[in-house]
């Protein structure tokens, strides 16, 4: 059989961006390449792994410009367990990072009760799921891309966010006009639904009074101007937000010079309504830089 020379990435910013989405089914591979086609990437549903160096063949050979007259394509391949060659995924993308090429792997995840129930609601059977029970396939599942998912640089959690919040979520990631910026999440959550998978840093609000048991900020959310005066004005609450600003100093350093792209910081108090909402939206606004873009989640609001 004859040898192959590898394809190379053009020089300079001509290069293609390529950006390989995978993951859980069920977990929102679908969602996510529309977010990517809507943000102009040139999406590809479940190339065989075995044809990405003709595909990129083609794309070095218009030097960089796959589709259209823009060099630094960005390229969108959205790929399942069940896709040609899979089981060579991360030595596919381990060579075309020593060959010049841009990639990034992002791998979303939910917890086995979210998928089950998604599967339920759907009433569709799990791709791999044949004569058995759906639990048994999402766990087999899940050990095929324990190793895919270990050298993820994007580990992103769909549990508990619907079409939309899920739309909202990963946008920043692959937004064009920030890709030189730290793309920061800071997710708010309830404990009762479940710490979040893909959380850097997880803070527990439930040391400041709980606005539940005041009967008149009990209907309002932590986005609301009473609820939120009310979170703040609590002892220790300024003081945390300073702290987590001076602590988050060296590590956003750090991933700067490391190019870590997306970090997600995750506030819980027991519901996600009220102190949780009030002190993401704080931390947002505290630390959005010109080197942090910073959105915020509420992953549980409305649960209630």
């Amino acid at each position: 059989m004859t040898e192959v020379d590898p394809v190379r990435a053009p020089d300079g910013d001509a290069a293609p961006e390529i950006v390989v989405v995978t993951g859980m089914s069920g977990a929102g591979r679908s969602t996510v390449g529309k977010v990517m086609e809507d943000q102009g990437w040139y999406v590809i549903d479940n190339l065989p792994v075995s044809l990405l160096p003709d595909l990129l063949q083609i794309s070095a050979e218009r030097e960089g410009r796959l589709v259209g007259d823009t060099a630094g394509e960005r390229i969108g391949l959205v790929l399942n367990v069940r896709a040609q060659g899979f089981d060579t995924l991360t030595e596919s993308i381990r060579l075309l990072k020593d060959q010049g090429w841009r990639t990034h792997l992002v791998f979303l995840d939910a917890t086995n009760e979210s998928l089950v129930r998604r599967f339920e609601s759907v009433r569709r059977p799990h791709p791999l799921q044949g004569d058995g029970r759906l639990l048994d396939a999402i766990v087999r599942e899940r050990e095929a891309l324990a190793e895919v998912r270990a050298t993820a640089e994007s580990i992103v959690d769909t549990s508990g966010l619907n079409v939309h919040q899920l739309s909202r979520k990963v946008s920043p990631l692959f937004r064009g006009e920030a890709s030189e910026r730290l793309r920061l999440a800071v997710l708010s959550f309830g404990f009762k639904y479940g710490v979040p998978l893909d959380a850097d840093f997880v803070f527990d609000m439930r040391f400041l009074p709980n606005p539940y048991w005041v009967p008149e900020l009990r209907p309002y959310t932590g986005r609301e101007t009473q609820v939120a005066e009310y979170v703040l004005s609590q002892p220790g609450a300024l003081e945390f937000i300073d702290g987590v600003d001076s602590l988050l100093d060296p590590v956003i350093a750090g991933y700067l010079r490391e190019h870590r792209s997306y970090v997600t910081l995750a506030v819980g108090c027991t519901g996600g309504k009220h102190r949780s909402v009030a002190i993401a939206e704080a931390l947002a606004s505290r630390l959005a830089s010109d080197e942090v873009a910073t959105f915020v989640v509420h992953r549980d609001l409305g649960q209630e």
